[in-house]
């Protein structure tokens, strides 16, 4: 892994344009209804007051309290949200959030749109959802959502490459932005003589396997020189009291850390700066994923400058340079690709960084492009 930034360079996932047009020459607003508007890929795909979009606030769910930030359940996703706010935006844009609607609620959701004239954009970020064991439920939702999208947007040309080849439609590629807020991002990483190795369960999550993989990291940190490994759980996973709670992984992951093979971390939720701590002190980042499409995760470390091991079962090789294991739900692990990607990381530290320039640059283009679509289906939309 070189050092040089490729934030912009083509069929990374961080090309945009070659030639953007400049979000601040935007030549009339436009009202963009976003689900959910407060994530941070929303917010970073946009540049507020300057870019020529106004972005509707996520309303507040039933039962939220007045001060919290919280978007899920998405009211937007209620045709009649739609129909009693219609006049309050000029495009409709889905990311996340639909996983508890039913093909039917998102059948009546398209159908209010068309019936009040409102362009429907929909990114496609998950071709299979990562909270959900059975691929089926996701694949109905997206079986209404890609054919009623008047647009579709997806992170990388993989999954570009899959949405034609299962329905039939071309979606524009735009990089993820990104993650770490760009003061945070240009703070330089601590020096350390040690080269630490992570795995963070977070609370297992359907498509996480972490026994097999920590087992292979466990081996391949004894073997290199100031190597260790530390794995992260949250709280809920080592709660007998807890939904959440797995004996089995609890009783392992303590026993190897008795051993001493691993540290163990059990922890709240991290909130940013935790979590951009956490990452920072890491080398390489193993993301244990059996199946899944693209990850924010993986562009947070590439904003911190650490290294990413990543499964081969999605399109997380497209996004940002990462060491790339055997890893699928039908395959299983492929053990030595995984060493290799660790010995990788190991000798060709310290990865590949963003730089603040380039993120701007890629958020800016980002914004002008998203502009220019708006406007294209708005146009388009007042022909027909």
């Amino acid at each position: 892994m070189g050092q040089a930034d490729p934030a912009a360079s083509p069929g990374s996932g961080g090309h945009v344009s070659d030639h953007p047009s400049p979000p601040a020459h935007a030549s009339h607003r436009i009202r963009v209804a976003s689900v959910p508007a407060g994530h941070v890929y929303v917010r970073h795909c946009s540049i507020p007051e300057s870019d020529g979009v106004i972005r509707l606030r996520d309303p507040r769910p039933n039962g939220a309290p007045s001060t919290s930030q919280r978007w899920w359940p998405p009211v937007m996703l209620d045709p009649a949200w739609v129909s009693e706010h219609h006049e309050d935006f000029d495009v409709f844009h889905l990311h996340f959030g639909f996983d508890a609607q039913s093909p039917a609620q998102l059948s009546a959701l398209a159908e209010a749109l068309r019936r009040h004239g409102k362009p429907f954009v929909y990114t496609v970020h998950d071709l299979r959802n990562p909270h959900q064991p059975d691929p089926a439920i996701h694949d109905a939702a997206l079986d209404v959502l890609v054919p009623a999208a008047d647009r579709l947007i997806t992170l990388t040309p993989g999954a570009a490459r899959v949405i034609d080849d299962r329905w039939g439609r071309t979606a524009v590629v735009l990089p993820h932005p990104h993650v770490v807020e760009l003061p945070r991002l240009g703070q330089a990483r601590p020096h350390r003589d040690r080269f630490r190795i992570g795995v963070h369960a977070k609370s297992l999550r359907p498509n996480m396997s972490v026994l097999p993989v920590v087992r292979v990291l466990a081996e391949a940190a004894a073997e290199l020189p100031g190597a260790e490994l530390q794995v992260n759980l949250h709280h809920d996973v080592a709660d007998v009291s807890s939904p959440a709670h797995a004996p089995a992984l609890v009783n392992e992951l303590r026993d190897l850390a008795d051993r001493g093979r691993l540290t163990l971390q059990v922890h709240d939720y991290f909130d940013d700066d935790q979590l951009w701590d956490y990452l920072t002190s890491l080398d390489l980042s193993v993301l244990p994923y059996l199946f899944g499409t693209h990850s924010g995760w993986l562009e947070a470390c590439h904003d911190l400058g650490t290294a990413v091991a990543a499964p081969d079962c999605g399109f997380y090789a497209q996004q940002r340079p990462c060491l790339t294991y055997g890893h699928t739900q039908d395959g299983g692990l492929d053990e030595e690709s995984l060493r290799k990607a660790v010995l990788t990381a190991f000798d060709e530290r310290p990865a590949p960084r963003a730089t603040v320039r380039r993120r701007a640059q890629e958020r800016a283009d980002l914004a002008a492009a998203h502009y220019a679509l708006y406007d294209d289906v708005l146009r388009e939309a007042s022909c027909g």
